[in-house]
């Protein structure tokens, strides 16, 4: 690879599909390599830290993280690169983050496209270059065609392109318009001003689900923040609906309101500007939170894995 992500001004967001061990380890380390040649820190979050090996220099230039606990809610990712890149203000940054892997969720693998999209307008005018690598052997080729969607430019042996299928800054895939319905068995509760037979149902049904206390008062908390959002910003009812599968229990809350900000959820707030802070806090406490919102309304779904 060569080292064009270090030149030129403002966010440079590329995709790498790799086909083999050899030919990733071998980006990767060039892509380190190039960045700390023109003294550029590094931050590198990869799932699975052990296929790296130790060759990477440790120190204050490179930072090491894994994908698989940093970014398990893709929502986490954005606020860690802003955390990175203020530590070295007026230099330019790297970021290689492989967002997906073989056993992510389809959830999951919806919101990594939703992170990638929203890299593109939470970066606009930062020196950050962002290099994100794809397994094109073992991902399936909707996830592959979600990645192309979201970068600007594509990435290879050879250097960089400029991508045709890229959905433009703001632009989603297709996959990510589609409606999030809940299964007809989903026990469901209207809500209009009182919040409380709302948590007790959630903690109801996480509780009979299994999981821990802690995490059932993690999901009571996400879930009240969410509906609670509907009184102070809608003025209809809202509908909340639980289920469980073998993997997860699931809080999905609907209401007719809009959320017009895209990262809503995706910066950490502010402390001294009032409000905002509710999405943020969900997606802290939730193993993954998927939000679909228009004008017709917004649909939040919350994910609490069973471990």
């Amino acid at each position: 690879m060569t080292n064009r992500a270090g030149r030129g001004g403002g966010f440079r967001h590329a995709a790498w599909l790799y086909r083999s061990r050899a030919e990733y380890l071998g980006g990767v380390r060039k892509f380190v390599q190039a960045g700390l040649a023109c003294d550029e820190p590094v931050f590198l979050v990869v799932p699975g830290l052990e296929l790296l090996g130790d060759w990477f220099p440790r120190g204050p230039s490179v930072t090491v993280a894994d994908m698989r606990e940093l970014g398990g809610n893709p929502a986490r990712l954005i606020p860690a690169l802003r955390a990175f890149a203020d530590r070295f203000p007026r230099r330019r940054v790297r970021y290689l983050g492989e967002p997906a892997w073989v056993d992510r969720s389809g959830a999951e693998l919806l919101e990594v496209a939703r992170h990638e999209s929203l890299l593109n307008l939470a970066f606009a005018n930062t020196q950050i270059s962002a290099l994100c690598p794809y397994n094109a052997t073992d991902l399936s080729p909707a996830v592959l065609a979600d990645a192309r969607g979201v970068h600007p430019t594509l990435r290879n042996e050879h250097g960089e392109r400029a991508n045709p299928d890229y959905c433009g800054p703001g632009g989603w895939p297709d996959s990510l318009a589609k409606l999030l319905v809940a299964p007809a068995s989903a026990e469901m509760l209207v809500y209009e001003g009182d919040l409380r037979p709302v948590r007790a149902l959630v903690a109801a049904v996480a509780s009979q689900a299994g999981l821990s206390p802690a995490r059932c008062t993690d999901l009571v908390i996400a879930a009240s923040e969410v509906a609670a959002n509907t009184l102070r910003h809608t003025t209809g009812e809202g509908v909340v609906r639980l289920w469980e599968t073998d993997a997860e229990v699931l809080c999905q809350i609907e209401d007719r309101g809009y959320i017009t900000d895209p990262l809503a959820g995706h910066w950490r707030p502010s402390d001294d500007v009032p409000g905002g802070q509710g999405l943020w806090l969900v997606n802290q406490l939730c193993d993954l939170a998927e939000i679909r919102s228009s004008e017709l309304g917004t649909t939040i779904r919350l994910h609490m894995y069973r471990r």
